[in-house]
C-alpha cells in the first residue's frame, strides 16, 4: 500500500495544477458548468434512506453496457436505488434520458483525496460496481477504507494495458487487491486480472451481449426513410478523428458506381461536428447536419448525425454499417448493436478492445474486417453488388449478437449470492 500512499501525496501536491486543468476543461465545454461542484465531491441531491448500489463507467460506452444490469437490479429489488457516475458531459446527457426510476446520475469527482472522501462518505453506497478498466487509486482506496464491497464488472485488460501494467507490478497489484470480486469479460481477461493482483477473479460472460438496442422515435425514422428513399446508403458509426476523412474517400470512390450514394456519419463525440463538416465540405461533399435540423435532399452526400444518444435511430437508416475506432489504433467500438439489428457490419484492423468477439465473428463470417480505407471501399462496394450474400452475413451477425443474452442472469445471480442485494 506504500505505492498508493505515494500516489495520494502526489495528487495533494499537484492539486493546484489539476484544478487548473479542470477549469480549462470547463472553459472548453468538457465539463458541465451547472454541475461543476460534483467534480469536487459536493453532492447534487439528497441521499435517500435505504440501500444504494453505485455503478461507475468512464463514458458513454460503459454507461450503455451497464444499463441492462441496472434495470435488472431495480426490477428485482423494489427498495433499492442506483447511482451512476461517469466523467463526461456526453454520458451525463445520455443518462438523463435513459436511466429508469430510482436511478440517478452524478459526475465522478476528480481524484483529490478530500473530494473522494467527501463523496464516498456522503453517499456511502452498499455496493460499488466498477465497470471495465478505469482505475482511480484515491477513490478506490476510499471505498475500501470505508468497508464498501467493490466489484470490477466486465473487466477488460487489453494487450497493451496488460504489458504496460506488468512494468509497474507494485502499482497494479495494490489497486487490484482493493476489489472484493473481479468479473472479467472473458476467461483471458479474468486470468490477466488475477496476474495483476486480483484476489478473486472469474468470468461468467460479457455483459455487452446483454445490451438491448437503443430506443428511437418510429415517426422520426419513417420521416428520414422517406427522405432517403431507395438511395444506396451506408453508415460510418462511432467514428474517431481521421476516420471521417477515410469515410469521405470511400464515399467519393463508391459514388463513381452509385451516383446517388448517401453516407451517414455518426461521430463518437458529436461535439466534433463543426470540424467534421468543414472537412467533408473541403472534400467536395454536400452536408446536412442533424444537430441543426437540416433536411436530407437528393443532393445531400453526407448526413452528419452529430447528436447524442440516437444510435438506435441511426443504425436503422443504413443496412451497411462500418463501426469506428478500428481504422485507427484506438481499439474499436461496440459492434454488437448493429449486429443485433441485422446489419452488414464492417470493422477495421484495430478492434482489439473486442478481441474475442471479433475472433468469433470472423470465424462465423458474421462481419467483414478491412485493412484500410481502400479495402473498405472494395469490400463495401462488393457487398452492395451482392446484397444476398450481405444479407446472409447479417443473419449470422444477429445470431452471434443474441447468443449470450443469459449472461445478465448469471452476473446478477452471482452478485446477489455474494452481496445480498435485497
Amino acid at each position: 500500500m506504500a505505492i498508493l500512499f505515494l500516489y495520494r501525496i502526489c495528487t495533494i501536491l499537484l492539486s493546484p495544477l489539476i484544478f487548473i486543468w479542470l477549469l480549462i476543461r470547463l472553459y472548453k465545454g468538457k465539463e458541465e458548468k451547472s454541475r461543476f461542484n460534483e467534480r469536487l465531491g459536493f453532492p447534487r441531491k439528497k441521499r435517500e434512506k435505504g440501500k444504494l448500489i453505485w455503478f461507475h463507467g468512464a463514458s458513454v460506452g460503459e454507461c450503455l453496457s451497464m444499463m441492462p444490469l441496472i434495470k435488472k437490479i431495480l426490477e428485482e429489488n423494489q427498495n433499492l436505488q442506483v447511482m451512476v457516475t461517469s466523467g463526461t458531459v456526453t454520458s451525463a446527457a445520455l443518462m438523463a434520458t435513459r436511466l429508469p426510476k430510482r436511478a440517478f446520475h452524478q459526475f465522478l469527482p476528480v481524484d483529490f483525496p478530500w473530494a473522494v472522501k467527501k463523496f464516498v462518505s456522503y453517499w456511502h453506497p452498499d455496493l460499488a460496481l466498477w465497470f471495465e478498466s478505469e482505475f482511480w487509486p484515491n477513490m478506490l482506496c476510499e471505498i475500501h477504507r470505508q468497508k464498501i464491497p467493490l466489484v470490477l464488472l466486465n473487466g477488460r485488460i487489453s494487450d497493451k494495458s496488460f504489458a504496460r501494467w506488468q512494468k509497474v507490478p507494485y502499482v497494479i497489484h495494490a489497486v487490484q487487491s482493493l476489489f472484493s470480486l473481479s468479473l472479467g469479460q472473458s476467461q483471458e481477461d479474468a486470468r490477466r486480472v488475477r496476474v495483476l493482483g486480483a484476489n478473486d477473479a472469474v468470468s461468467v460472460g460479457n455483459l455487452k451481449f446483454a445490451a438491448v438496442s437503443s430506443p428511437f422515435d418510429m415517426k422520426e425514422l419513417k420521416a428520414l426513410k422517406k427522405l432517403i428513399g431507395d438511395r444506396p446508403c451506408w453508415c460510418m458509426a462511432s467514428t474517431h478523428p481521421n476516420e471521417e476523412e477515410m469515410g469521405a474517400f470511400v464515399h467519393t470512390e463508391i459514388k463513381k458506381e452509385y451516383k446517388n450514394l448517401l453516407t451517414v456519419f455518426a461521430p463518437r463525440h458529436p461535439e466534433r461536428g463543426d470540424e467534421i463538416e468543414k472537412m467533408l465540405k473541403k472534400k467536395g461533399l454536400r452536408v446536412a447536419r442533424r444537430s441543426r435540423g437540416e433536411t436530407i435532399t437528393p443532393q445531400t452526400d453526407a448526413y452528419l448525425a452529430d447528436t447524442i444518444g440516437e444510435m438506435g435511430l441511426i443504425y436503422q437508416l443504413a443496412f451497411y454499417v462500418f463501426v469506428g475506432g478500428s481504422l485507427i489504433p484506438f481499439g474499436g467500438q461496440n459492434m454488437l448493436e448493429p449486429m443485433r439489428l441485422r446489419r452488414a457490419v464492417f470493422i477495421g484492423p484495430h478492434a482489439f478492445n473486442f478481441r474475442e468477439i471479433v475472433a468469433r465473428a470472423k470465424k462465423e463470417k458474421a462481419l467483414i474486417e478491412v485493412k484500410d480505407k481502400e479495402d473498405l471501399t472494395k469490400q463495401l462496394l462488393s457487398s452492395m453488388m451482392k446484397p444476398a450474400a450481405a444479407e446472409k452475413m447479417s443473419l449470422r451477425g444477429e445470431a452471434l449478437a443474441t447468443s449470450e443474452m443469459s449472461v445478465l442472469d448469471r452476473v446478477y445471480r452471482l452478485l446477489n449470492e455474494r452481496f445480498q442485494l435485497k
